[in-house]
């Protein structure tokens, strides 16, 4: 990787964007997923997993960091982005939009509204990710029950002719 690529996906990960394998480098997430569940299930508890770095040398990761690479390699290969966010972080009004994918300014009237909690250090709102998670999970329950309505409501009045 260049060090411009480099520095370019650094900048994304501390945005927090999600990050998705590009088209051309999907087959090869899918085989490392394959390969990562299966190493996990024939893993002896004893085994030290380790990396190899680029230039050869071999680098020991603790168990939990294997679990992690494993879970983010696995959501990869269903071809779904993964955003990487240390629990417990603050964010800015500019992050908490971003990972809801939504505009800074309906963050604030949100805010305002009370709808998700936040403090303030001197004049900057900062809010707790798992705040903002624990909202983003909230809209997406109601959004799905909303559309589980609408589908109802259009079936019971006919909307849909039935498939031979």
């Amino acid at each position: 990787m260049t060090t411009a690529a480099a520095q370019l996906l650094e900048d994304r990960i501390r945005r927090m964007t999600p990050v998705s394998a590009p088209p051309d480098q999907q087959a090869e997430v899918v085989a490392l997923s394959r390969l990562l569940g299966g190493a996990n299930a024939q893993r002896k508890p004893a085994t030290q997993c380790k990396l190899v770095g680029p230039t050869g040398e071999h680098i020991a990761i603790p168990e939990s960091v294997f679990y992690v690479l494993e879970r983010v390699v696995e959501v990869m290969a269903r071809g779904d982005a993964i955003t990487v966010v240390p629990v417990g972080k603050q964010l800015t009004t500019q992050q908490a939009a971003d990972l809801l994918n939504v505009s800074r300014q309906y963050l604030i009237r949100l805010l305002d509204e009370k709808r998700i909690p936040y403090t303030k250090t001197g004049k900057h709102r900062r809010l707790r990710i798992e705040d903002v998670l624990s909202f983003k999970e909230k809209q997406s329950k109601a959004r799905g029950a909303a559309l589980d309505e609408l589908t109802q409501l259009s079936e019971d009045l006919g909307g849909y002719e039935e498939l031979d």
